[in-house]
């Protein structure tokens, strides 16, 4: 006999429990909303508990209250919309008819905002539409495996649950068997051994350490069996921000959790401007708060500034705890998760404060890429066409032939591993190319008003590579460094960044680079380009020389 029961998914604003109590007076059934019990049970509204909680502990409230619901039939039960993201929970909705009540963004943002209730949706602050399409991607693959769908951006409740009700009587006729059901008590047999470890895309050997970078879609859900695999024990500490921890932490934790660690998270608050001795005290506090020991481990889950900031607190609290990098942007995944550099900025330059550690795994799942915004996709292809120019042209041809706009897809074209432009993370290293100085380094602190967390750093990029190794033949004492290359200047343009992007003072460019991590003995090191793939070092380079090429990067 077929469970009386049917369980709503999707979108905040898609309206599951408008739709589920209509369905459910047409069925005669009870309704059941889960968010409803849980404030019920605790005395306290969502947004309090994710406030107070956080996130991993409101999906164990959010288990337990799906659990009760689907002990009850027959019952319509309306779910909140991060539901499907925990495994367990996905067993439980195999007891009943599972439909997914799919929106889209704008819609959504749209009705939840004419709601009385939208100040209570503790994972739409900001702006809702890009924050309910960063949850979409995020989570679309668990909402297609529903049993059934149906398209509401121009339904009524009304026509939703006359629609539902429809579907319904069909499944009652002819269910699909369990085994062939994404939702279904399987789930939990089908999901109980480990997740599958990707193989290593690279082995990087540095100094401080050996360690694999682990590059496959739905590494994430691996992230347990890869700790126990590189053989950390203790505990885990989750590093992420507001960004990120919404979309992910949790299943960062349920990961963890499903190999047996206890997992705890800490959010910083998202951008480059909080990479800060501030907010390091705080991700300190947070740890010492919880007795870290050093048998425990650190795991960082965000973009460059999670992972440089979540690296250096793990290599400096109790002179250094083991740590896992999960890189979810293409720009961390590409250059601030590989290498070992952690640190923090200084109000007088990026990057002043930090140390080399080698994290013991570099975590990198190319689906989280679909939660990136083409901003921020740029970024990292702007990085990796940079580690290109300076020493693989393959790398080059690969970008060019993916996108001259950008990556089109959220999957990165190429493994960034094994780029062989990334440098060895020892300070013995300084004779790497990538380790010297470009005037885009220079930027974010040069640029006019304070950029915004959104804003590119590599905004010079589109002519960095080449201008700065392109002199004016009438610079003085301009003969010994590298003639200007037309080629790498043509297709740098090409793969260029935003054309919008804010324009940088050139003077104050200059000046940022007198005071920088790379500088050695008072001389600037520089990085300049004989042909594309083929960088070299140079100190000396006249100021004049230096003022000519920055005008050139930041001429409109």
């Amino acid at each position: 006999m077929v469970p009386r029961r049917i369980f709503l998914i999707g979108l905040s604003g898609s309206g599951k429990s408008t739709t589920g109590r209509i369905l459910a007076d047409r069925l005669g059934w009870e309704f059941i909303d889960t968010d409803r019990e849980i404030e019920r049970e605790a005395g306290a509204t969502v947004a309090e508990l994710f406030a107070r909680e956080g996130e991993a502990a409101f999906r164990e409230r959010e288990l337990r209250a799906l659990e009760a619901a689907a002990a009850r039939e027959p019952a319509v039960i309306a779910t909140g919309g991060g539901a499907p993201t925990i495994p367990a929970a996905r067993a439980m909705l195999g007891s009943g008819f599972v439909v997914w009540l799919a929106v889209s963004p704008a819609v959504a943002a749209r009705r939840l905002l004419e709601a009385p209730n939208a100040s209570e949706r503790p994972l739409l602050a900001g702006d809702p539409r890009a924050r309910l399409e960063a949850l979409l991607q995020s989570r679309i693959e668990l909402y297609r495996g529903a049993d059934a769908a149906i398209d509401c951006d121009d339904l009524t409740p009304e026509e939703q649950a006359e629609e539902i009700e429809r579907l319904w009587a069909e499944w009652q006729r002819d269910p699909a068997p369990p085994g062939e059901r994404f939702y279904s008590p399987l789930a939990v047999t089908r999901e109980a051994g480990n997740p599958a470890i990707p193989p290593p895309a690279a082995i990087v050997t540095a100094p401080g350490g050996t360690y694999p970078v682990l590059v496959g879609e739905g590494a994430l859900d691996a992230l347990g069996a890869i700790a126990r695999d590189a053989g950390l024990d203790g505990r885990a500490f989750i590093v992420t921000d507001t960004h990120v921890g919404p979309l992910f932490a949790g299943r960062a934790s349920a990961a963890l959790e499903a190999a047996g660690y206890q997992s705890a998270a800490f959010s910083i608050p998202a951008g480059e401007n909080y990479k800060s001795l501030e907010t390091l005290a705080s991700v300190y506090d947070f740890l010492v708060d919880h007795r870290i020991e050093r048998t425990d481990f650190i795991v960082t889950l965000g973009g460059g500034v999670v992972t440089d900031l979540g690296g250096f607190a793990a290599a400096t609290i109790l002179r250094g705890v083991p740590f896992i990098h999960a890189p979810t942007s293409l720009l961390a995944m590409a250059d601030a998760a590989i290498g070992g550099k952690t640190g923090i900025d200084h109000p007088r330059g990026k990057n002043l404060i930090g140390a080399f550690a080698q994290p013991r795994a570099v975590v990198i799942d190319p689906l989280l890429l679909r939660t990136l915004p083409p901003r921020q996709l740029r970024n990292g292809w702007a990085e990796l066409l940079k580690h290109g120019f300076i020493l693989d042209e393959a790398l080059v041809r690969d970008l060019e032939a993916a996108s001259v706009d950008g990556p089109r897809s959220p999957r990165p074209t190429s493994s960034p591993a094994p780029s062989p432009s990334k440098p060895p993370s020892s300070p013995k290293t300084s004779a790497n190319p990538a380790a010297g100085r470009s005037s885009t380094t220079a930027t974010p602190s040069a640029t006019p008003s304070k950029p915004s967390p959104a804003t590119p750093i590599t905004s010079t990029a589109r002519r960095s590579p080449s201008a700065c190794a392109r002199p004016a033949s009438s610079a003085p004492n301009s003969a010994s460094f590298p003639r200007p290359n037309s080629n790498a200047s043509r297709r740098s343009s090409a793969a260029s960044a935003s054309p919008n992007a804010p324009r940088p003072r050139p003077r104050a460019i200059f000046d940022a680079t007198l005071v920088d991590k790379k500088v050695r003995a008072g001389a600037i090191r520089w990085v300049l380009l004989e042909r594309i793939g083929h960088a070299i070092v140079r100190q000396g380079v006249p100021d004049a020389l230096v003022h000519h090429a920055i005008e050139t990067v930041t001429r409109p």
